[in-house]
């Protein structure tokens, strides 16, 4: 069953072909287990048979034979032949997969990782995955792999890096990666899960999370300051208020925060300053409310900075712009009044910034008068500003009422088709 190639398919047509494609899934997975049975028993009916290049080296790499032909059996598009040599018993052949002494024998060969990045095929994943216990890297970026994730991924104790961006998974947010011991790098984004994000996702020692481009709705749980990850990228998600006071936790190893068009809102907490190893803030695409916190002035590495397409106000403060290592300043499509000192012309220090669509005189490409005054003549006191806590932690839900409303008259963000 051929899949469709293009991503921008109706909502109609994919919730149709999602349907036909499970029950396809479905029985070729009944077939894919009675075949891969049946010649697992073939093989074992000969106890005494030499090794040879038709048999397996070990019991692991037989075990991952079973794993890779029922995979291979619910794989129903692979243009670029990825798997086209997962034939026999010999799978340290297999394109994609590669092989490693095992780390509690290293006299015993086994399967040490699977690379199928770029390759377009069309599928799912089977619950013989599971079998593939020696697993430590797992990398099924930009393919067209669908359902949800077995939860026999549970046996993969010593993953340590999963990558299934840009696919078709669908459902809540596979609460198996959680249960992962050695997991470090998680990355999920430009797929279809949905729903809240759980407690325990802080509460792992992940290196760096990607979940940007899904279906997410919750609010930031509170323990978000418990993360000791260095990269967190949340963008175009549908997470809602603000930024928890507990990202000051996060001191000792955050070093990029993107979370571009999450519904943020709020003001900006002071404590973000004190994030002393970031390198790269992103927030732009928001509702936040205020001033730019003084303390960013402290951010000593930061090179990115974007706060563009939100409901900021005040000054530009001259301690963010003198910042040394500073690349990138855009604060865009807000409601700024002033620029302090340097801020005025950041380009004499080859920092490239954008102020468009500000209320800064004597400056171009500026909002109206009556835009600006709509929102100035009526500041909002981030201190007063309430905002209530979800577990306990920080602040994540903004009231209504101290919020400007003011339309933003700002182009369309479009996210980017891949990762």
């Amino acid at each position: 069953m051929a899949l469709p190639s293009s991503s921008s398919s109706s909502f109609s047509t994919c919730v149709l072909f999602l349907l036909l494609l499970t029950l396809s899934c479905f029985f070729n997975n009944l077939n894919a287990k009675h075949n891969v049975a049946t010649n697992h028993n073939r093989r074992h009916h000969h106890p005494h048979q030499h090794h040879t290049q038709n048999t397996p080296l070990n019991s692991r790499l037989d075990q991952a034979f079973l794993a890779l032909q029922a995979w291979k059996n619910v794989i129903y598009s692979d243009p670029k032949n990825f798997t086209a040599n997962w034939v026999g018993p010999s799978v340290c052949n297999y394109t994609g997969v590669y092989c490693a002494p095992s780390q509690d024998n290293s006299k015993e060969t086994v399967v040490a990782g699977i690379d199928l990045n770029h390759g377009d095929i069309a599928g799912f994943l089977p619950t013989e995955l599971g079998l593939l216990a020696d697993l430590a890297l797992l990398h099924l970026n930009s393919n067209r792999f669908c359902g949800i994730l077995p939860r026999t991924l549970s046996n993969l104790t010593l993953l340590h890096e999963l990558d299934l961006s840009n696919n078709r998974f669908v459902g809540p947010f596979p609460n198996v990666v959680l249960s992962l011991p050695s997991l470090r790098y998680l990355d999920i984004r430009f797929n279809e899960f949905e729903g809240s994000l759980p407690v325990d996702l802080f509460n792992k020692s992940f290196d760096a999370i990607f979940l940007n481009n899904n279906r997410l709705s919750s609010s930031i749980p509170g323990n978000f300051g418990r993360s000791s990850a260095s990269v967190l990228v949340f963008a175009n998600n549908r997470f809602g208020g603000c930024l928890p006071e507990s990202i000051v936790n996060l001191a000792e190893t955050l070093e990029e925060l993107v979370m571009i068009n999450t519904s943020l809102s709020g003001c900006l907490p002071q404590q973000v300053g004190f994030l002393y190893k970031l390198r790269v803030f992103d927030v732009s695409f928001n509702k936040i409310v205020g001033p730019i916190p003084y303390s960013l002035a402290g951010l000593s590495h930061l090179e990115q900075l974007n706060l563009a397409h939100n409901i900021m106000t005040g000054i530009v403060p001259m301690g963010v712009c003198e910042l040394p290592n500073l690349e990138n300043f855009t604060f865009s499509y807000n409601f700024f009044c002033e620029e302090e000192g340097i801020c005025q012309n950041l380009t004499s220090k080859r920092i490239v910034f954008d102020d468009r669509r500000n209320c800064l005189p004597e400056k171009p490409l500026q909002r109206s008068k009556k835009e600006c005054n709509a929102v100035n003549e009526n500041p909002v006191d981030c201190i007063e500003l309430c905002c209530i806590t979800e577990g306990g932690f920080g602040n994540n839900v903004t009231t209504s009422s101290s919020v400007p409303t003011m339309p933003i008259s700002a182009p369309p963000f479009i996210a980017p088709s891949q990762p």
